[in-house]
């Protein structure tokens, strides 16, 4: 089951400012692109119009397809958001969406992993076509750059006493489920940092298998490529990370002298939404 997006009505109220193309890079369970038809067709902006949502996960793709089929003006695409360029006619796009992160879907439903408080095999792969999953990375990197990963990406203190008990249990049996990589971790820090650990060490992997960040770094330079004159890009991020690459990002791209005559300029949301974003 797929959930309301957050910051769902905020979002496309800022984002659909007229007739034209629209790419939700992050489908989803097609919540967002709904939203966006929804408004276009309220606003008599459907006809003419085209939305375009991407993911790269297949119960995504097929979700959102039956969701929005209704909709003549929406088309479903199996991609990572960072080849955004290759679906998109250049300076044609009106506006761009980015829900980063894992969506709920992907942790209620369990089996890939991604959760630690359900059990699963290691995986946590957003494609299943990809050849890199959460079980190489926990039982075939080495214990430096495994604990690289858990600070790098998860900002998490104990990240070289992690690695290296994790190096130390699959010296002698491979680490297959979450159940046996949250124990060890468990084993590592205080009972009242558990599940805060836990959360970052899993975010940690999680980003490794899937490449989010550097995911993140070409969508962003590749909507440039695409986005028209006074088209808009919105972008719901959830923790640091995402956060810094995506100001760094604006902050370089809204000096004067980078070629649209007044830069790019941020529209704030109403105050107690800001934090969220």
């Amino acid at each position: 089951m797929y959930h309301t997006p957050v910051l769902l009505n905020e979002t496309i109220e800022h984002l659909v400012t007229g007739k034209g193309t629209y790419i939700d890079g992050t489908l989803g369970g097609g919540g967002h692109s709904e939203k966006i038809l929804e408004t276009l067709e309220k606003k008599n902006w459907l006809e003419g119009s085209l939305v375009i949502g991407i993911d790269r996960d297949d119960d995504a793709i097929q979700a959102a397809s039956e969701r929005l089929k209704r909709y003549k003006n929406f088309r479903a695409v199996k991609s990572l958001f960072s080849q955004l360029a290759e679906y998109a006619k250049e300076k044609a796009v009106k506006g761009i969406l980015l829900d980063l992160g894992i969506s709920s879907h992907q942790i209620d439903e369990g089996a890939r992993g991604f959760s630690f408080q359900k059990s699963a095999p290691l995986d946590m792969r957003m494609n299943q076509a990809e050849s890199l999953s959460a079980y190489q990375v926990v039982n075939e990197y080495s214990e430096a750059n495994l604990a690289e990963v858990l600070w790098k990406y998860g900002e998490e203190k104990k990240s070289r006493l992690i690695a290296k008990r994790i190096a130390e249990r699959r010296a002698s049996t491979p680490i297959q489920t979450t159940d046996e990589l949250a124990s060890i971790v468990k084993m590592c820090v205080s009972p009242n940092e558990q599940v805060k650990s836990l959360a970052r060490v899993f975010q940690a992997i999680r980003i490794e298998v899937n490449n989010e960040l550097g995911e993140l770094e070409k969508a962003l330079e590749e909507s440039l490529k695409v986005l028209q004159s006074g088209g808009r890009i919105a972008v719901i991020s959830y923790h640091s990370l995402e956060d810094r690459i995506v100001k760094e990002f604006f902050r370089k791209q809204s000096q004067d002298d980078w070629g649209f005559e007044k830069g790019l300029k941020g529209v704030p949301l109403k105050e107690p939404l800001r934090r969220r974003t």
